[in-house]
C-alpha cells in the first residue's frame, strides 16, 4: 500500500474530528475514562448489536460496580446475568480477566497495550480501545465500522480478513490516528461508521467526507470494503426430553467443544435430518415405558435460534415420570427443583421454552420459577 500523503491524511482526521463535534450518540459508556466500564462494555459489544447490548452492560455495572466484585462472583451467576448475549466463551473470558486483574495488577487495569492485550479475551481492538479511551495512548482501534470508513474513503480493495488485509488496514488506521486525541478519534470514526457509512444505504448525500472518499468518486460504495463471503450456516436438529420427576428436573452443564459452554440443558438428543424427529420421539417414549411409567407427555411446537456458523432447530418433549430415571453418572445429569430452576443459566432456545411453552409454564406457575428472563 502507497504511503499516505500528510495532505490526504489531514483532510481525512480534520473532517472526521470535524463532524464528530455535532455527533450526537450517546451512550453510556461513551467518554468514559474508567477502564472497567470501558472493557465491559467492549466485551459485551464483541459480536453484538449497540441495542442488544445496552441492557446487560447497565445489569453487570449495576451487579459488579468494580472489578473486584466481579472477579469474586460466583460463575453460575455471572453466567446467569449473561444469558442470551451469546458467545459464552467471551463471560468466561471476562471472568478470568477480572480475577487476574485482581491477582496481579492489585484491582487496576495495567496502562499498557501489551500488558491489555495478554488479558483473556482481549485481541488487539478491545486493548487498543481501553488503552486509547482511559489511558489517552496513541493506539487505534480497527473494527468493522473502521474497516468500512477507511476502505471506502482511502479505495482500499484488499479483503478484510486476509493477512495482507489486516495489515494494510492497521497500518492506515494509525497513519490516519489523531496522536494528541487518540480516544476522541477512535470514538468519532467508529460513531461515523455506525451511523452515516454503515454497510447498506450509507448517507453519501451528506457524507462530510465525501469530496475525498474514492468510493463515492468512483461508485464502489457498495463494493467496499471487500469481504469473502460467509459460509453456509450448520443445520442442526435437537429433542430435548426435559423429564420431570416428582417436583424437580434432569439438567446437566454443557462441556467444552460445542456451543453453550458451561450453560445447563434437559436431556438432549441430536438427529441428521427433522425426518428423523418423530422416530427419536417414539424411541424416547418406548425406552422411558420399558423402565417407567409416563404420567404425561407432551411435544413442544419447533422453537428455533440462529447463531453465527449454525442454526438450530428443536423440540420439546415434556415427560412427567413416576420413578427416577436410570442415566449413566458419566452423562452428567442431576436433579433440580423445579423452584431452583430460575438459578441456572440455559441458552436462550431454552430459556424461551421455559418462558412461553404452556405446558412448562402451568408446571412452573405453582413456584414462580420460570427460567432466568432477559
Amino acid at each position: 500500500m502507497r504511503k499516505l500523503s500528510p495532505d490526504r491524511k489531514k483532510q481525512f482526521t480534520g473532517a472526521l474530528l470535524e463532524w464528530n463535534k455535532g455527533n450526537s450518540r450517546q451512550m453510556p459508556w461513551k467518554g468514559e475514562k474508567d477502564p472497567y466500564k470501558i472493557w465491559l462494555s467492549e466485551i459485551i459489544l464483541q459480536q453484538t448489536r449497540v441495542a442488544q447490548g445496552m441492557p446487560y452492560y447497565q445489569r453487570f455495572i449495576g451487579h459488579y460496580p468494580h472489578v473486584a466484585l466481579l472477579a469474586a462472583a460466583p460463575e453460575e451467576e455471572v453466567f446467569r446475568l449473561w444469558q442470551g448475549l451469546g458467545y459464552y466463551s467471551r463471560c468466561k473470558n471476562m471472568r478470568a480477566a477480572a480475577q487476574l486483574i485482581c491477582g496481579k495488577y492489585a484491582g487496576q487495569f495495567p496502562p499498557s497495550y501489551q500488558d491489555l492485550l495478554a488479558l483473556p479475551g482481549v485481541g488487539a481492538y478491545t486493548a487498543a480501545a481501553i488503552a486509547s479511551f482511559a489511558f489517552n495512548l496513541p493506539c487505534a482501534v480497527v473494527d468493522g465500522n473502521v474497516q468500512r470508513v477507511l476502505a471506502r474513503y482511502f479505495g482500499l480493495s484488499l479483503e478484510v480478513s486476509s493477512t495482507e488485509g489486516k495489515k494494510a488496514f492497521a497500518a492506515l488506521a494509525a497513519d490516519t490516528l489523531d496522536k494528541k486525541a487518540p480516544g476522541i478519534y477512535n470514538q468519532a470514526i467508529m460513531d461515523f461508521g455506525a451511523t452515516v457509512c454503515t454497510p447498506r444505504q450509507p448517507d453519501c448525500r451528506h457524507c462530510p467526507l465525501q469530496s475525498g472518499c474514492v468510493a463515492f468518486g468512483e461508485d464502489r460504495v457498495a463494493q467496499l470494503p471487500v469481504k469473502n463471503p460467509r459460509k453456509k450456516p450448520r443445520r442442526r436438529y435437537l429433542l430435548y426430553v426435559v423429564s420431570q420427576y416428582q417436583d424437580q428436573f434432569y439438567l446437566r452443564k454443557r462441556g467444552a467443544g460445542d456451543i453453550w459452554e458451561n450453560l445447563h440443558e434437559f436431556i438432549r438428543h441430536e438427529m441428521e435430518s427433522p425426518e428423523q424427529e418423530g422416530q427419536l420421539i417414539e424411541r424416547c417414549k418406548r425406552a422411558l415405558r420399558r423402565d417407567n411409567e409416563i404420567i404425561r407427555a407432551v411435544l413442544s411446537p419447533p422453537y428455533t435460534q440462529q447463531l453465527t456458523h449454525q442454526r438450530i432447530r428443536s423440540r420439546f418433549l415434556y415427560v412427567h415420570v413416576k420413578h427416577a430415571l436410570r442415566l449413566k453418572k458419566n452423562e452428567g445429569y442431576f436433579l433440580v427443583g423445579k423452584h431452583a430452576l430460575h438459578h441456572y443459566a440455559f441458552p436462550r432456545l431454552i430459556t424461551r421454552y421455559l418462558e412461553n411453552d404452556p405446558t412448562i409454564a402451568a408446571e412452573m406457575a405453582a413456584t414462580g420459577a420460570v427460567g432466568a428472563r432477559e
